[in-house]
């Protein structure tokens, strides 16, 4: 059912070593916007996941081997295709995941941006001569690759999670084994696809795709050849998987959950304000980890935000994502559905009010109003949670130094966001609010140039940017001796 260009694209199992699996057995992927099945995909296993990480193993040595000049060249084709192809691989994600096909697109290119990004940033892999002691040592120190990479990705990004990972791994000289979310895998074997045309040696990218998480996920994270292992998702999986990489002493990077608090001053652009907002709410259907999670407005300009901010609400269509002028697709599930309506449902007993929205859509069981709801305070339900979906709670304060305690009220730490124009409190406020990524004035903070990641339990490790090789080297000290002679 899938209607793309290139048919080629789309890939029935999984790609390990160069080469696509088959199997009897078969996992339907289905449209949330509709339930249609788009496609069935070979079920791979415990078997072909270490097969995977064993011809990661194996192709290691050559593709360490290369210089990173090499190495950029061929991340380059591997971008230069994923553009070429952004309309099919926008409709393939679309159609597997539900946003709206123009929000596709933009993934797909932020995605490619990384592997452009890091295709470079691999040639400037920098070691150091420290002063020696003494007159007969030298000091040196370089980096190298960890090794083979093993990673797990969620389905709200199913492109460009794989590629700022992969295109990291990649230009470090390792070597990467994905296990896709099972809802999405199209995404990933495409880019496989396009991999093996930009010339990326067979067993260097690797694509496991299958319905045993938890049996998938403890090879990735305890087999012996995998020394880095990098995982998106929730906090609670991530948790119990770093437990797994411990037994061998594994190095980790984890981008877990988030309640992403989202403040307007009383000295804010409200109109600013309220766009930024919205973009940074309302993408995907609310379900990114970086999504506004609870929006403090301050008392003097409370009334004005929220009545600009409904009316901005209000003007979002629903529908199925390849529709033009949709802007909110289906969620992922029903589900998913159900646990925001839940969260709604229990704050709105706590005494918040809902001014709109604030139920399944006639759309279809995988839709879910845009919802804005008032009276709320932190304590409640839909504060205290990661929401994953379109509802934006409004709470009210009066001081800077009340709403940084409450904003930092929460275990998460990964983004931020607020809109002042005082210098002052901007500083103040920027320093004091304890999350990895800080949007200031601003509500689109990630791009590939800058460092994605966060704090307390939302995780460890950057994606992105000049830090981003970090995570995939190792710190090499060289003690030359004897040198006096």
């Amino acid at each position: 059912m899938l209607n793309i260009t290139d048919q080629q694209l789309i890939k029935k199992g999984s790609y390990i070593n160069g080469r696509w699996l088959t199997s009897a057995e078969q996992i339907a992927i289905t449209n949330p916007a509709d339930g249609c099945i788009i496609a069935s995909v070979a079920n791979a296993g415990i078997v072909e996941t270490e097969q995977a990480v064993v011809a990661a193993k194996a192709a290691l040595a050559v593709w360490s081997a290369k210089s990173a000049s090499e190495r950029a060249g061929i991340l380059r084709n591997w971008f230069n295709l994923i553009m070429q192809h952004q309309d099919d691989l926008a409709a393939i994600l679309t159609q597997e995941q539900g946003k709206p096909l123009a929000e596709a697109k933009g993934e797909v290119a932020y995605g490619a941006a990384f592997i452009e990004w890091f295709a470079e940033e691999g040639k400037r892999v920098y070691g150091d001569t420290i002063p020696a002691p003494s007159a007969d040592k030298r000091i040196i120190v370089i980096k190298q690759p960890v090794g083979v990479v093993a990673s797990i990705t969620p389905w709200n990004f199913p492109n460009a999670m794989i590629a700022r990972k992969a295109a990291a791994a990649l230009a470090a000289g390792c070597t990467f084994v994905v296990r896709p979310a099972i809802q999405t895998p199209l995404s990933a074997l495409a880019m496989a696809e396009l991999a093996e045309r930009a010339g990326i040696p067979a067993g260097v990218f690797n694509v496991v795709v299958g319905s045993e998480a938890k049996a998938m996920g403890e090879v990735l994270t305890m087999h012996p050849d995998v020394a880095k292992f990098t995982f998106t998702g929730s906090t609670v999986v991530g948790k119990s998987l770093i437990s797994q990489c411990a037994h061998g002493v594994k190095k980790v990077s984890m981008e877990l959950g988030g309640n992403a608090p989202f403040i307007v001053f009383d000295d804010a652009d409200i109109d600013a304000a309220v766009q930024g907002a919205m973009a940074s709410k309302y993408r995907n259907a609310g379900q990114t980890c970086v999504c506004t999670n609870r929006i403090f407005v301050q008392n003097k300009v409370l009334a004005q935000f929220s009545e600009k901010f409904v009316a901005a609400v209000k003007e979002l269509a629903i529908g199925n994502g390849l529709t033009a002028g949709v802007n909110i697709g289906p969620m992922i599930s029903a589900e998913a559905v159900k646990n925001v309506d839940q969260l709604v449902q229990k704050s709105v007993g706590q005494g918040a009010k809902v001014v709109l929205g604030g139920k399944q859509d006639a759309a279809g069981a995988n839709f879910y109003q845009p919802t804005v709801l008032t009276n709320v305070t932190n304590s409640m339900a839909i504060a205290g949670n990661e929401i994953f979906g379109p509802v934006s709670p409004i709470i009210a304060f009066s001081e800077e130094a009340e709403v940084i305690a409450m904003a930092n009220d929460t275990e998460y730490g990964l983004a931020a966001y607020f809109y002042a124009r005082d210098i002052g409190r901007i500083w103040r406020v920027a320093e004091g609010l304890e999350y990895g990524m800080v949007g200031i004035n601003e509500g689109m903070i990630s791009n590939s140039a800058a460092p994605f990641g966060g704090v307390k339990q939302s995780g460890n490790g950057r994606e992105g940017s000049k830090y981003g090789l970090d995570d995939y080297l190792e710190i090499k000290y060289l003690c030359m001796g004897g040198l006096d002679k």
